[in-house]
C-alpha cells in the first residue's frame, strides 16, 4: 500500500495542485504494482472525496482538521504499508511516527519553499532527516532544506513540477475561450495569485505602484489581478491612493477556461515574488506564450530564463521593475520571441508527463533502498 499524506488536495494553491499531481503519479505507480492507495487529507471535508485530473478522479478521505483522527489513521495503515509520501514538511512528524511503527517503510517528504528559509521546529527537522528522501521544485529549496533544516545532501532529490495535464488538453484553444467579465481592453500586465497578508512579498504592491509610472507612455495600459485574500482591502486602497483605481482590476472568482484566457489575451505575466518556491503561474503564462516578469529570488531564476523567456528583477527595486515592464511593452518583438522561448521551455521540460516519470524514477529509487 501506498500512504499519501496531505494538507489539502481539493481547494487552490500551488501546493494544493502539486499534491493533486503527486497523487495522481503516487495511484499509477500503485496500480502498476496491484498496490492499493491511500490519500488522507488533513483540512479537507470530513468524509470520502473526490478529485479528478485528466480525465480521472481518484478518491481521498478527508479530515475536516481533525488532526487527531488523521493522525490515528495514518498510524494504523503504516503496519501495511510499503511507502508514505508526505506533501508538507508540517507531516514530517507524521511519517516518521508511521515509521517508527514499521521501520521497513519507505518515506519521501516533499519541501516547497517559504516554509524551510527559517530553521523548523526540533522535531520536524528530525523527521526531515529520518525519511529516506526529501524532494523540492527547485535548488534553492533544497539548499534552504540542507542548511536550515540539516537534511543530508545525499536524501535531497529536485523534482520540478509540471504543467497541469488539463491544461495541456486545452492549450489549443485558449485564444478562443472569452475572457472573464470586466477583462479590459487594451494591453494589459496579469497578475495571478493569493493575495493575503501572509503573502505579501509576492510584489502585487509594487506593481501598482509602479502603474502610475508606466501609464504617461502606455495610457492603454491595465493591470489585472486574478485571485483574493485578506490583503485585497489594502491593495485596493493603494490603487486608490496611486490614483490607478480605474486601471486595476480584481477579479475574485474565475473559471479554468476563463484563467487560461486571461493568460492567452494578457500582453505580459508579472510577479515580482521574493518568496516563491516555483511558481506553477510562470509554467502557465510560459505555456500561453506570453512573455514573463518574476523576482530574482527563490526558486523563480530556475523557471525563468533571464533575458531569454523573461525577466527577472530584485523585489523591492521598483525601477527596475518598471524598466522591465517598459522593455516588454515597446518592443513587441522582444516580448514575442520571449513568449516563444518560454512556451519551447515548457514543452520540452515542464509537460506533466516529464514530472511524471521524474516521480516515478524516485519512487523507484526509494523502492531499492536496502532498510537496516
Amino acid at each position: 500500500m501506498i500512504i499519501g499524506l496531505f494538507p489539502d488536495l481539493l481547494s487552490a494553491g500551488g501546493v494544493q495542485r502539486a499534491g493533486r499531481h503527486v497523487a495522481s503519479v503516487l495511484a499509477r505507480y500503485a496500480g502498476e504494482r496491484g498496490w492499493p492507495t491511500r490519500f488522507l487529507s488533513l483540512n479537507d471535508p470530513p468524509g470520502r472525496q473526490i478529485f479528478s485530473l485528466a480525465g480521472a478522479q481518484y478518491p481521498i478521505q478527508g479530515y475536516g482538521r481533525q488532526k487527531a483522527r488523521f493522525v490515528l489513521d495514518a498510524w494504523r495503515a503504516a503496519g501495511s504499508a510499503q511507502l508514505v509520501v508526505a506533501l508538507h514538511v508540517n507531516l514530517a512528524p507524521i511519517s516518521a511516527m508511521m515509521k517508527w511503527r514499521a521501520p521497513r517503510l519507505r518515506s519521501v517528504i516533499f519541501g516547497h519553499g517559504v516554509e524551510v528559509w527559517s530553521p523548523l521546529r526540533v522535531v520536524r527537522r528530525r523527521a526531515l532527516a529520518g525519511a529516506d528522501r526529501v524532494a523540492a521544485p527547485s535548488v534553492d529549496t533544497l539548499d534552504h532544506l540542507a542548511l536550515q533544516q540539516g537534511v543530508p545532501r545525499n536524501k535531497l532529490v529536485r523534482l520540478p513540477w509540471g504543467l497541469d495535464p488539463d491544461w495541456e488538453e486545452r492549450l489549443p484553444t485558449s485564444s478562443t475561450l472569452s475572457p472573464p467579465d470586466g477583462y479590459p481592453t487594451g494591453r494589459v500586465i496579469l497578475s495571478v495569485g493569493r493575495w493575503s497578508v501572509a503573502e505579501r512579498y509576492k510584489g502585487l504592491d509594487h506593481l501598482i505602484s509602479v502603474l502610475p509610472r508606466l501609464l504617461s507612455s502606455a495610457p492603454d495600459l491595465s493591470l489585472v489581478a486574478i485571485g483574493d485574500g485578506d490583503d485585497r482591502p489594502r491593495l485596493e486602497s493603494l490603487a486608490a491612493n496611486r490614483g490607478v483605481s480605474a486601471r486595476v482590476r480584481f477579479l475574485t472568482r474565475v473559471t479554468q477556461n476563463e484563467l487560461m484566457s486571461s493568460y492567452a489575451h494578457c500582453t505580459l505575466f508579472a510577479l515580482p515574488s521574493r518568496g516563491e518556491g516555483f511558481g506553477f503561474v510562470f509554467l502557465e503564462a510560459m505555456a500561453c506564450g506570453k512573455p514573463v516578469i518574476g523576482g530574482a529570488h527563490g526558486g523563480t531564476p530556475e523557471v525563468i530564463e533571464n533575458g531569454a523567456s523573461g525577466i527577472l528583477v530584485p523585489h523591492a527595486d521598483l525601477d527596475a521593475l518598471q524598466r522591465a515592464i517598459e522593455s516588454l511593452l515597446s518592443d513587441p518583438a522582444l516580448a514575442a520571441r520571449m513568449g516563444e522561448r518560454g512556451r519551447a521551455r515548457v514543452q520540452q521540460e515542464y509537460r506533466f508527463s516529464a514530472f511524471a516519470a521524474r516521480l516515478h524514477q524516485l519512487l523507484d529509487d526509494v523502492m531499492a533502498i536496502i532498510q537496516p
